[in-house]
Parts: structure tokens; sequence; C-alpha cells
């Protein structure tokens, strides 16, 4: 059961509203993070921002998703677990096989697997990597922008992880099991 309120949109606050509107006009619904993002007009907006400004960045929805994928899975959030597991294979047109794979840490693309496995370590060592982990996904190909780019999308689903785990947000996306306990 939900713990913070997952309001309709009209229900939400104003300031929220429009805001809720475009994402319903770009998804063709809303899902609840958005909903329980959207009591906090300043919440929501921060959020939509970054996220825009990253879907605009060197990485491109496919390794984005595949971060997302693996951040969840280590995090333990079932609700982004359900989501990216959606988005990944529906937007992103992710197969199961690699779906499975970034979940562990992992990529059957060479170069995305640098990006989720620096991602991985970033989660577990709570931004604290190792010289070692920085320079592999550099070796893969990655300038410094796009380590960056690792860096803040980890931190966006780290956000979203927080946001869904604190509300105990409803899952509105085909649900997934967890691999591993959190």
């Amino acid at each position: 059961m939900s713990r913070i309120v997952t309001p309709a949109v009209e229900q939400s606050p104003v300031a929220s509203r429009p805001l809720l509107e475009a994402v319903n006009k770009q998804l063709g619904t809303v899902p609840n993070l958005m909903k329980v993002l959207g009591n906090s007009p300043a919440a929501l907006g921060g959020y939509l921002g970054l996220s825009g400004a990253l879907g605009k960045g060197a990485l491109g929805a496919k390794t984005g998703e595949r971060i997302a994928l693996a951040v969840a899975e280590v995090n333990g959030c079932n609700y982004c677990l359900a989501a990216h597991s959606y988005l990944g294979k529906n937007l992103a047109k992710l197969d199961d096989a690699e779906i499975h794979a970034n979940r562990n840490g992992a990529s059957h693309d060479a170069k995305a697997d640098a990006a989720v496995h620096f991602a991985v370590q970033i989660v577990k060592a709570r931004g604290h990597v190792a010289d070692a982990d920085v320079a592999a996904v550099k070796s893969a190909g990655y300038s410094d922008a796009e380590v960056i780019e690792i860096v803040v999308h980890v931190a966006l689903n780290t956000l979203t992880n927080y946001v869904n785990e604190v509300a105990q947000t409803p899952i509105d996306f085909p649900e997934v099991d967890l691999l591993r306990a959190a």
C-alpha cells in the first residue's frame, strides 16, 4: 500500500498539472511515479528537466535503459525494475537476454558492458569508485563527458528508486521479480 498519495492529475497541485499533462501527451499515460513526484511541483520539474536533458545526451536511450535496469536491480526497486523492463523492451528495443544481462550488471554489447558495470560500481561504492573503474570505462571508449553522463544516469535512477521505495508507489507496469535480494 502506498505511503504517499498517488493523486490523479486533476487532484495534483496546480503547478504540477501542466507537467503531468505534458507527460500524458508524450507517453499516452501518466505513470504513478510521475503522479507521486507531482505532489511536489519542484520535485516533478527537477526530475523531468534532468531526464529530458539526459535524453539528449551522448549515451542514447539503449544505454540509459541498460543503466536504469542495473541500478534498479542493485537498489532493489520493484517499481523501477518493472518500468525499465517495459521501457527497455518496448522503447529501447532491448531483447530479453540483454535485459537479463543488464539486471545482472552486464551487457552483450562490449562498450555498453563497460558502462553498465561502471554504473553498478558507482551504486555499490556510493560514488567512491577506484581509479581502475574510471580507467576501465574510459578504455572502453567513453569520453569524460560520457563518464559524467553515466554518473548522472545513476543519480537520476537512484532518485527514482528512493522515491518509489519511500512512497511504496503502486506498480503500474507488468511486474518483474528481483533477481536477488537487495
